[in-house]
């Protein structure tokens, strides 16, 4: 990458590095990284969910007068992968992005997993550099009016399969947990599929380029056998509680 388009990234990002190492591994596809021998964003993206979520969640508990539930859907729908891939672009993140000669001539410099990914990567990168006091700014300066239009819109209340679905088994008193079972192709590439378990029984299972959106497909799925599960039981005049709606479930 040449020096001036790391210098426009800055600039929007309003800081200037003093370790540029820690911003170009968060610009890094693992393509890139296996063909040149360095490390990837995998890392940094790690990171920088946790951080991205805390930011959001600490913004909506002190400005937002929101109940629990209403918080966490808000907060899934405000960092869903189509959202920070959205901010990716706008930030020019795919223009700076480096990938390998696979990945690049396969068109991978604008698939919205690599582009969320890099986001959270790159906030990571901020974190580590700068703090969170910085971090938590520069932040909230990118989301700008995003929050309050997610909220107006109303949008988060049918965006999160992963929290509908805990919803609706809660009072089952088990958490709903996502194992990745197989994953299949390159790396640059790779296919995973997951399954939506809880209490060592499987929901559904989904498929994606990405676990984020695997994981939601996995949700999505379950949520379509538990749909058919409650309107078979209320045609029988039956109640369709967690207990009973898991229950027929593993008798199919």
């Amino acid at each position: 990458m040449k020096p001036q388009p790391l210098n426009d990234l800055e600039n929007r990002m309003g800081h200037r590095f003093k370790n540029r190492g820690l911003l170009l591994t968060a610009l890094t596809h693992s393509s890139y990284a296996h063909q040149h021998g360095v490390e990837s964003y995998e890392r940094l993206e790690f990171l920088g969910d946790a951080i991205l979520g805390m930011i959001i969640a600490q913004e909506l508990y002190k400005n937002r007068r929101f109940p629990e539930g209403i918080c966490t859907k808000v907060r899934a729908a405000l960092v869903c992968e189509d959202a920070l891939a959205e901010l990716s672009r706008e930030l020019g993140i795919n223009v700076y992005a480096r990938l390998g000669d696979s990945a690049e001539s396969a068109g991978e410099r604008d698939r919205k997993s690599i582009l969320a990914d890099m986001f959270e990567a790159h906030i990571a990168a901020l974190y580590l550099e700068a703090g969170l006091e910085e971090t938590q700014r520069y932040v909230l300066g990118v989301y700008g009016d995003r929050i309050d239009k997610v909220i107006s819109s109303k949008v988060f209340l049918d965006n999160d399969c992963k929290s509908r679905l805990q919803e609706k088994l809660q009072s089952k008193g088990g958490n709903v947990v996502y194992d990745v079972i197989s994953e299949e192709g390159p790396v640059h590439d790779c296919l995973f599929t997951v399954a939506a378990v809880i209490n060592g029984f499987c929901l559904g299972t989904g498929s994606a380029h990405s676990k984020k959106q695997a994981q939601q497909n996995a949700a999505q799925a379950a949520l379509e056998r538990i749909k058919a599960v409650e309107d078979s039981l209320s045609a029988e005049g039956r109640r369709a509680d967690a207990h009973t709606i898991l229950e027929e479930l593993r008798k199919q």
